[in-house]
């Protein structure tokens, strides 16, 4: 199936199809030079596949983690694709996580003030999240996403067979980002969490979550209101990760930031849920108050000594709260033990 994205700067579509990836040439029109951005954790089957359907390729690979999303790797990726000659009329494709999608999006963004981006995500979290609305950045002296600029995709795989290769915990990790949009938008997409083995509607799940995404994106392009209630659990989810030196994968700080965000009827029917899908909740009471409120002054969200955060009262519901540092470090203290 395809879903049309539209944008300020005009539109374009999400291939949600199995088997999508081997026919990004026809897909994307890929009879043009590509500066393919992958890491070392992703199937080198994967860009090599990519780097065929184009008339010539040259692939960039980052090594695996958040820790190497930064100013080092995006000068290394700039440098590199000047050094090959790249030009306004070449593209960068993504093919990976969130890490490589990033980078590639803000090395795009960047070069010649902006050349085509294509992204494939070949991570569940990064299909339903980071694939889409145009957001690319790195991250700067330990702190997650801090510079980077808007820079919409051109075109968008999500080919579900790229999840075969994904261990258990970095699928549960995407699911948890689902899941996020499940509480603030859609009770039936939290019902199909609640009820069975969501492992097991992947592709439902994708595009349900990935609908609700575009609908956002539309009417916020560049999160000026209504896009922010995509940052429920971001507000703490990035302390955490910041805080366990990113051993901690995304997706599972996405699941322990939504726990002090909810209301106790929220968060009666998510516990059992972050059970199902193996979240560390042993690890929510590792954090100290001062290291969280430490990371919380410096959120990118935050403006005149408040952070604009977003509370679920009710499955299906959200709110924006503007919250000091201190306010979210206690709602985060009356969950503590669990």
């Amino acid at each position: 199936m395809e879903i049309s994205v539209k944008t300020g700067g005009g539109k374009y579509a999400i291939t949600v199809e199995r088997g999508a990836l081997l026919r990004a040439g026809e897909i994307f029109g890929l009879k043009r030079r590509a500066f393919i951005v992958t890491d070392s954790g992703v199937p080198r089957k994967y860009p090599e596949a990519v780097a065929a359907q184009c008339e010539s390729a040259y692939i960039f690979t980052l090594p695996q983690g958040e820790a190497h999303k930064n100013a080092e790797g995006l000068l290394a990726a700039l440098s590199r694709m000047a050094e090959e000659g790249f030009t306004r009329k070449d593209c960068v494709i993504a093919c990976g996580g969130g890490v490589p999608g990033d980078l590639a999006g803000f090395a795009a963004a960047t070069y010649m003030r902006g050349i085509d981006f294509y992204n494939i995500p070949t991570t569940l979290l990064s299909q339903v999240d980071s694939s889409i609305g145009g957001k690319t950045a790195v991250d700067l002296d330990g702190y997650k996403n801090i510079i980077g600029a808007y820079h919409q995709p051109k075109g968008v795989i999500i080919d579900g067979d790229a999840l075969e290769t994904l261990p258990g915990r970095q699928l549960n990790a995407g699911l948890c980002e689902a899941l996020k949009m499940a509480v603030t938008h859609d009770p039936e997409l939290f019902e199909i969490f609640e009820k069975g083995d969501p492992a097991a509607r992947i592709d439902e799940i994708t595009v349900r979550a990935l609908k609700i995404k575009k609908s956002v994106v539309e009417k916020d392009e560049r999160e000026s209101g209504l896009r922010r209630v995509l940052n429920f659990r971001h507000t703490l989810g990035h302390a955490f990760e910041r805080e366990s030196g990113f051993e901690l994968l995304h997706g599972e700080c996405v699941a322990l930031g939504m726990i002090p965000m909810c209301s106790d009827t929220v968060w009666d029917r998510l516990y059992p849920i972050l059970e199902k899908l193996k979240v560390p909740l042993r690890e929510y009471n590792s954090f100290a108050e001062k290291d969280l409120k430490g990371a919380l002054t410096r959120d990118k969200k935050a403006e005149g000594g408040y952070i604009n955060a977003v509370f679920a009262p009710g499955i299906g519901q959200f709110e924006f709260k503007k919250l000091t540092a201190d306010e979210i470090v206690s709602l985060y203290e009356r969950r503590r033990g669990i």
